[in-house]
């Protein structure tokens, strides 16, 4: 979504790197780019001139002029004002002290109202609330029918007492406030602790939808009035927000389709605006393509800081606990990793969605942004299907893999040889990877590692082995005399005797009467 603000922030960046002092004409340039960024991106003309009058402010006071890297303070000060345009901090969601808390959804026709529906609801259930939807769209054709596929996946109920209309030339003859009274109601009677009611939307704003979504919240009196928008239709994103605000009185705003290649100043105009928060947005068309909104994190997206603490949430909400016990355990007692471990990690990384979305909230992925672009989603499923066209043997010892084995493999997954062979190449690569890990107690050449600290000290020198036990000793005695800095004892005495020391021949274990032999 801001692939192309994101690009033009991070050149203009560029140019500060590696001065020691500003000079108002630098500022001014930068500012007068970043202005550019954003009309380009389509935010709003008030938004844009707020926003550069405030860092442009900043940016010529002290804090700029006193600072150490006057290049990163700026990038400082953009970030921060990023972050208020969208909203300053996270919003969280207003429960009712007395069960159901109703959450109304507003916006027009094609914002993605029904679908967020389902989104929230699976949320929300995972959270452990007890969600009931409300089909209270009873205009657009088959949206009942759409909300109650979309609650049977979130394995949430739904109250739809009406079918709706299932083509646009009927017409409705159901009441949908009717509808939300008695669905809250039904929550109520059902002990369900969250009531979600969809309304229907139009094409545009006009009088007759105002006054429905108006008649519905005095009905219902909801707790949260979510205005849903497209962050892909730009400018008129703005208006339509704020004919809501006006019309019906949202108390938070949620973004569709950010997943889109649309410029986004809808995103960054909203909530200036509008004065209401982003709380939620919708980030692709799985159920599971939905998230809290941070405004801190977002910024530092937009700038290709990364999102690390999305990625850590994602990671934890997803993978499953039991196997990363296994696995550590596993790595811990330096265990081989295997095919069938591979296997099971790519599984677990599959759980948490999008692997472009994953890669675009690692910091600097501005700069693989190409590559990123050409990711082949599929490659994963690829890579599944060759390891399980393999027998359990060949996933525990690959290297029994030959050429007919590979022909077999790639017989039965779909693929080419040479796809195999890449496989079972970066297969090797990451096994000797982990043997290095397990080994080392960390990333080899990393600090903190053990594998690290001991080529740091000992270099690759490897220590000498001597099947002699006696020559052991005596190699082991002179390396601490060295660390001390105590010559060595003269060597060569019989029976590794070292010098003037004593020794007792009963610790010899000897046979009886051999002792005389010895001498003393």
């Amino acid at each position: 979504m801001f692939n192309s603000l994101s690009d033009r922030l991070t050149a203009t960046f560029k140019n500060l790197r590696g001065k020691g002092r500003l000079t108002e004409a630098d500022v001014d340039g930068t500012v007068r780019e970043i202005r550019r960024a954003l009309l380009d991106a389509d935010v709003a003309v008030p938004v844009v001139r707020a926003f550069a009058a405030q860092v442009k402010e900043r940016a010529l006071g002290a804090e700029v002029s006193g600072a150490l890297n006057p290049g990163q303070q700026i990038v400082k000060i953009v970030n921060e004002e990023l972050v208020g345009i969208l909203g300053g901090e996270t919003r969280r969601l207003n429960l009712a002290k007395v069960p159901p808390t109703v959450i109304m959804l507003a916006g027009l026709q094609g914002a993605g109202k029904t679908t967020l529906a389902g989104k929230l609801a699976k949320y929300l259930k995972a959270q452990g609330h007890t969600p009931l939807l409300v089909a209270c769209d009873l205009q657009r054709p088959n949206a009942v029918k759409q909300l109650q596929v979309n609650g049977e996946r979130a394995g949430v109920p739904v109250y739809a007492p009406h079918p709706g209309v299932s083509s646009e030339f009927e017409e409705s003859t159901g009441d949908p406030v009717v509808v939300a009274r008695n669905g809250v109601s039904e929550g109520r009677q059902k002990q369900h602790d969250i009531v979600i009611i969809d309304t229907a939307g139009r094409l545009g704003v006009d009088a007759e939808m105002m006054q429905q979504a108006a008649d519905i919240r005095a009905a219902v009196n909801p707790h949260e009035v979510l205005f849903v928008i497209d962050a892909m239709i730009g400018q008129d994103a703005v208006n339509t927000a704020q004919a809501f605000n006006d019309g019906v009185g949202v108390t938070g705003v949620v973004l569709s389709k950010l997943d889109g290649d649309a410029r986004g100043g809808a995103a960054l105009s909203v909530a200036s605006v509008t004065g209401k928060p982003i709380m939620f947005a919708s980030t692709g068309e799985n159920l599971g393509d939905f998230e809290v909104f941070h405004p801190d994190r977002m910024a530092s997206r937009i700038l290709d800081m990364g999102d690390m603490m999305t990625l850590i949430e994602q990671a934890e909400q997803n993978w499953d606990k039991g196997e990363a016990e296994r696995m550590a355990k596993k790595f811990a007692d330096r265990e081989d990793f295997t095919l069938e471990d591979f296997l099971s990690q790519m599984q677990q990384i599959k759980k948490m969605g999008s692997m472009k979305k994953m890669l675009s909230m690692m910091p600097g992925a501005a700069i693989s942004k190409q590559q990123l672009e050409q990711f082949d989603e599929r490659q994963i499923d690829r890579i599944e299907a060759i390891v399980r066209s393999m027998t359990m043997h060949e996933r525990v010892a690959p290297k029994i893999i030959n050429g007919s084995r590979r022909a077999r493999i790639a017989k039965g997954s779909g693929t080419s040889v040479s796809e195999v062979n890449q496989m079972l190449e970066r297969f090797g690569e990451a096994q000797k990877m982990m043997k290095k890990m397990a080994a080392g107690g960390g990333m080899p050449g990393m600090p903190g590692g053990r594998g690290g600290a001991k080529k740091a000290k000992g270099g690759n020198k490897k220590k000498q082995k001597f099947g002699n036990p006696a020559k052991a000793a005596q190699a082991e005695l002179d390396a601490q005399n060295r660390k001390s800095g105590t010559p060595s004892a003269p060597t060569g005495a019989s029976f590794g005797q070292q010098g003037n020391q004593d020794f007792d021949p009963a610790n010899l274990n000897l046979p009886k009467g051999f002792e005389k032999f010895l001498g003393k």
